[in-house]
């Protein structure tokens, strides 16, 4: 995958500034040029900028980590990992080691990366502190094409089998009603959806998870069949929130005492102000509702 600069600076957290000038004064992180002498910067060297920023923020110069080699960065950046106390760096590492899998397809560092990281956070921690910061590095939790789709569907379907081991783990009957999940016709970001199901299950709920692209035809068989008290969907995608109303119509049709909640990114939407509708801004609210 290449990046030009304004995409490489955003994914890393490093500067343009600073990116032109290290290259300059120290020929490190020297990407490719084209013909217009646009940068253009490589898998690997995406992997050694965010190590770079890592050990800069706890204490490096870049002075002597632009003398070092690949092998002798991933010994300091272990060593951060092991022995800092900071916890927010350790944070920063495991994000890295995730995004590192993702370019490098590589599923026993994504496994071990998570074995590690759970043992030290809960699994709602890591969602939050983890997952959601790596998505929102590599772009694909609000649409963003920073990276292969190949690459982001990998780190995607890897998380998403570790909140579905960890759905399967919950022992006890789910007793406090019915949660209806889904999204909408066009809408495939799962993953929040998928830890909106974990969260359910942990809380004690019965859930009935439909998944993507749900046409509206199925949510009427649904309305028909159970006995639904409250409905999740989550609405990211440009096509899904240009047809909020038609979803919202549908769904209030097809359950018209169901509590309707959505996650989502939209400006304030007329049916919004419909009560049974609630805007759930972050899980922290979402949790609240739940617990």
């Amino acid at each position: 995958m290449a990046y030009n600069i304004d995409q490489f600076s955003k994914i890393t957290g490093i500067n343009k500034l600073l990116l032109r000038t290290w290259e300059n004064r120290y020929s490190f992180l020297k990407p490719e040029r084209t013909e217009t002498k646009i940068r253009i910067y490589s898998d690997e060297l995406l992997v050694l900028a965010l190590n770079t920023k890592l050990l800069l923020d706890n204490g490096h110069k870049i002075s002597k980590i632009s003398k070092k080699n690949n092998k002798e960065i991933e010994r300091l950046i272990v060593d951060i990992a092991s022995q800092s106390a900071n916890i927010e760096s350790k944070i920063d590492y495991y994000i890295n080691q995730f995004i590192k899998s993702g370019i490098k397809f590589d599923t026993h560092l994504f496994n071990l990366t998570f074995k590690e990281c759970s043992s030290k956070f809960s699994m709602i921690e890591l969602y939050k502190k983890i997952m959601l910061p790596t998505f929102s590095k590599v772009g694909l939790f609000w649409l963003s094409n920073k990276m292969n789709p190949a690459q982001e569907h990998f780190l995607s379907e890897m998380f998403k089998q570790k909140i579905y081991h960890q759905i399967d783990c919950i022992q006890t009957k789910g007793n406090k009603g019915n949660w209806l999940l889904f999204l909408p016709p066009n809408e495939y970001h799962e993953l929040g959806l998928l830890f909106s199901r974990f969260l359910l299950t942990h809380y004690g709920y019965n859930v009935i998870y439909l998944g993507s692209n749900v046409p509206y035809s199925s949510l009427n068989h649904i309305s028909s069949s159970q006995s639904i008290k409250n409905l999740l969907f989550f609405s990211v995608s440009n096509f899904s929130k240009k047809n909020l109303d038609t979803t919202f119509e549908n769904l209030i049709n097809y359950f018209p005492k169901c509590n309707i909640h959505i996650v989502s990114n939209v400006e304030k939407n007329n049916l919004l102000k419909n009560n049974k509708i609630k805007l759930i801004k972050n899980l922290d609210d979402f949790i609240k509702i739940i617990s």
